[in-house]
């Protein structure tokens, strides 16, 4: 005779919700792997109230959909998501799914990472404004999966849609100087990072969203978020690469606070981090932090505090450090130097490392490598006559630079 299928159904939605063995499943449960054996078997028993409970919430489907045959002396509701559901919809995520949704394969998670990660890596080149629309529609596709996918697989979901959404943060933030829109997103993000369960990907969102209240001169703000992404650092295996970055976006927010004392003591703070390493892997999104950069957050905390020698030291060891793939962040070391030289009372060199930064904007865009261009020429209004000044005026005000700084 063939052998039963045993209980297909409860088999099916266990794949898809990411538990591959039945060991996993039970481990989820806190229950016997035996009792997972019996409720894929042909004539599956009905699970206890608590554990139904959870095994529907676990897999996103009722006891019936699930194969199991209600025994007439029991009576279950159907789960209620309401808390999730309400907390959920404010930020625009989708509740559990329910036993009318049709489970996407546990396979969903890994290939909308997949896109995730691309968009990750297309950060460094492409144009923001090219990149956006793309990371946003890739959120609201990862909103939908949401209500298509439950346990691992809706976890694994959930976290690379918090990365989106971050991703998505921070073109907002630093490259289209949307400070609004960016607080917004970055509760999104927040909300997905709480539904996966990932607190260091919470600890990032939260310094993240520091740097908006420090940019508008607002420490107490910037000081609050700090503190709870530091105590979501606690709560998961931080890197020191992580704990190092946190070091280094507090001391940029300190900095612009006009606090460059405790900006460099964190700073210094982080290269013994660094120093000291870690049994811990960095997580793969944290690839806008490394040593070089940690000097570059350095050199321009010297620049604020006065410290023109060292800050020149520090920021040419970071240019010749930068890789090719760091145009971003090579108009900011620019930026940077041209102030030093500025600074110094030396126009020519400050122009010269100003030009320098227009060249890498023309095609790596990067508001931040702009902010720092105009900067530089509001301090050198006293040389605004000399002829290396106004070749820079030439560059810098062009129609389009211009219109976009009448509309700032």
């Amino acid at each position: 005779m063939a052998r039963s299928a045993g209980n297909i159904r409860l088999k099916s939605a266990r794949m898809a919700a990411g538990y591959h063995s039945q060991q996993a499943l039970a481990d989820a449960l806190n229950v016997g792997v035996r009792q997972v054996r019996r409720w894929e078997s042909e004539a599956p028993p009905w699970p206890q109230p608590d554990i139904a409970l959870a095994l529907t919430q676990l897999l996103g489907q009722d006891l019936a959909s699930l194969g199991f045959n209600e025994p007439h002396t029991v009576r279950l509701e159907r789960p209620r998501h309401a808390a999730l559901t309400g907390t959920a919809a404010a930020v625009g995520l989708a509740a559990v799914p329910t036993q009318s949704t049709s489970l996407q394969p546990a396979t969903v998670a890994h290939d909308f990472d997949a896109v995730t990660h691309a968009h990750r890596r297309l950060y460094w080149s492409v144009a923001p404004a090219t990149l956006h629309p793309a990371t946003l529609a890739h959120a609201a596709l990862g909103c939908a999966l949401l209500t298509q996918t439950a346990g691992q697989t809706r976890a694994r979901t959930a976290a690379a849609l918090a990365e989106t959404w971050l991703l998505a943060g921070r073109i907002e933030f630093f490259d289209l100087r949307e400070a609004d829109r960016a607080q917004q997103t970055l509760v999104r993000a927040l909300q997905a990072a709480g539904e996966a369960n990932d607190p260091l990907l919470g600890a990032a969102i939260l310094a993240h969203s520091a740097f908006i209240p420090a940019w508008a001169g607002e420490r107490d703000g910037a000081v609050e978020r700090m503190a709870a992404a530091r105590t979501y650092a606690r709560r998961g295996p931080a890197s020191s690469d992580l704990l190092a970055w946190l070091d280094a976006v507090e001391a940029e927010c300190e900095t612009r606070c006009g606090n460059t004392r405790a900006a460099l003591r964190l700073i210094h703070h982080a290269e013994g981090v660094l120093a000291e390493g870690s049994q811990y892997a960095s997580p793969s999104w944290l690839d806008w932090f490394s040593h070089v950069r940690l000097a570059a957050f350095k050199g321009n905390t010297q620049l604020k505090a006065g410290h023109l020698p060292q800050a020149r030291e520090t920021l040419q060891g970071v240019l010749d450090a930068l890789e090719s793939g760091d145009d971003k962040q090579r108009t900011v070391v620019l930026g940077d130097l041209a102030a030093v030289e500025a600074a110094a009372g030396n126009p020519e060199g400050a122009c010269r490392y100003a030009l320098s930064a227009l060249d890498g904007l023309e095609t790596s865009w990067y508001a931040m490598g702009m902010d720092r261009v105009r900067e530089v020429r509001r301090i050198l209004v006293p040389y605004q006559q000399q002829q290396c000044v106004q070749r820079l005026d030439d560059r810098l005000y062009g129609w389009s630079t211009t219109i976009s700084a009448l509309n700032r």
